[in-house]
């Protein structure tokens, strides 16, 4: 099983600890794109225009500053670095032995930076976002896509896929669709209508993946779409479409009205 997650805007910054070693990050078939694309950011983020390539207000200026130094600040695991809503309901830090074990295995981040790192992965904070057109690459989900496909592709020869990225992220690679769902929440209004609530999507998506590496903790099977489907039925209201081998199926979580 692979839960795709895309990283959070916000970031934690490690305040002590070694650099990141480009060479101990997962997959390192992508480490010369990984080493281009972070001096490629350290240039832009000289430039006084950096605020408005990088798409940010100037309150985030020393976020962009951060990017010049990469390759010397300290770095921390990814889930420690990544925060925000998503990860504060997935919580990695609080599971389970046996489910953490299933977490450093299964969760993948797709990264506007990294292209794609494990939880375990060792990365400073940075500020880059996949929708970001960068001078000389365009959109970061273009340039990426042609770059993880084929590193991805092997790494998800078997097994189910469990998308919880965003649009922009989804961009960067596209999955076997027999076997991948894409994780969708709606919430329930007062009138039994739905709708969808970005921020609240968040908050579930974190929760699907640590039920996720829970249940797999606990030695569930979670080979197939139906078995992670039903496995989810058991703690969430879950509609299932299933996939077809030419699109991605859909696991619907519904929420309650807030």
């Amino acid at each position: 099983m692979l839960i795709l997650l895309p990283p959070s805007e916000s970031k934690t910054a490690p305040a002590t600890g070694n650099p990141v070693m480009p060479a101990e990050l997962s997959f390192p078939e992508l480490s010369r794109d990984r080493a281009v694309l972070t001096e490629h950011l350290a240039e832009v983020s000289e430039r006084p225009d950096a605020l408005e390539i990088l798409g940010v207000g100037p309150s985030l200026a020393d976020d962009v500053a951060r990017n010049r130094e990469l390759a010397t600040a300290p770095a921390a695991p990814a889930t420690d670095v990544y925060a925000g809503v998503l990860y504060d309901a997935l919580d990695v830090s609080s599971l389970a032995p046996e489910a953490r074990e299933v977490a450093d295995a299964s969760l993948l981040v797709i990264s506007a930076l990294w292209g794609a790192v494990r939880p375990t992965d060792r990365i400073p904070a940075y500020r880059l976002s996949m929708g970001t057109a960068l001078p000389d690459t365009g959109k970061l989900g273009a340039w990426w896509k042609p770059r993880l496909t084929p590193v991805l592709n092997a790494l998800a020869a078997d097994g189910v896929i469990v998308d919880c990225r965003s649009a922009a992220y989804a961009a960067a690679w596209k999955p076997p669709a027999a076997r991948t769902v894409t994780v969708r929440v709606e919430q329930l209004k007062p009138d039994g209508s739905r709708s969808v609530v970005s921020h609240h999507a968040k908050h579930t998506r974190g929760l699907v993946a640590r039920a996720l590496c829970e249940i797999g903790g606990a030695g569930r099977p979670l080979d197939t779409v139906e078995q992670v489907s039903a496995a989810l039925a058991e703690r969430f209201t879950v509609e299932l479409t299933e996939p077809t081998t030419r699109k991605a199926g859909t696991l619907t979580i519904v929420v309650d009205p807030q």
